[in-house]
């Protein structure tokens, strides 16, 4: 019985177990690699946040900026879940507890993704930043990169549809 209350009692402790890890690329401004203990090498999705895609207007300024806070850096991070590519999704920490999710949002290079986060002191974050017109929120008529993404989608689906119907073209025949 001692034993099954120990568990109980680290088991939080475990769950939320904060690692290190020396930043090592920034793919782009909400997915960094991490080098590992080991020299294993962990590809992460920052929680809670999502930047612009890199052809997308301030996806480049994302990771611009996501690189100059953390590049080279030891991390602490947190995983909270895996996202169906396998990437570790985490909470991010540097420069003696700041959030990098955070500092994304504040200064205008990422939207808080209520999607996935119970947090709603970073949605107040948000507009603050949009009142200041930060960032991304210079650009009037910003797009969500979730709402990028689908569009993206859309348009691909689209292409593939007028493809079908228009069916095979012969080759050599003008």
């Amino acid at each position: 019985m001692k034993r099954l209350m120990l568990a109980y009692l680290l088991f939080p402790v475990f769950l939320f177990s904060q690692t290190t890890g020396k930043v090592i690329k920034i793919s782009d401004g909400d997915t960094i690699t991490l080098l590992l203990k080991g020299n294993q090498q962990k590809k992460i999705r920052l929680a809670e946040v999502d930047c612009p895609e890199s052809g997308q207007a301030f996806g480049k300024n994302a990771k611009q900026f996501t690189s100059a806070q953390v590049f080279g850096k030891t991390v602490s991070f947190v995983e909270t879940t895996t996202d169906r590519y396998g990437r570790s999704i985490a909470k991010v920490y540097y420069d003696d507890g700041k959030y990098l999710s955070k500092e994304l949002i504040k200064a205008g290079m990422g939207w808080w993704y209520f999607s996935y986060s119970k947090d709603v002191s970073l949605g107040k974050i948000q507009e603050t930043a949009k009142n200041k017109k930060a960032g991304l929120w210079q650009d009037i008529n910003a797009v969500a990169p979730w709402d990028y993404r689908k569009m993206k989608r859309e348009l691909r689906n689209n292409k593939k549809i007028e493809a079908a119907k228009t069916g095979p073209k012969a080759k050599g025949v003008a």
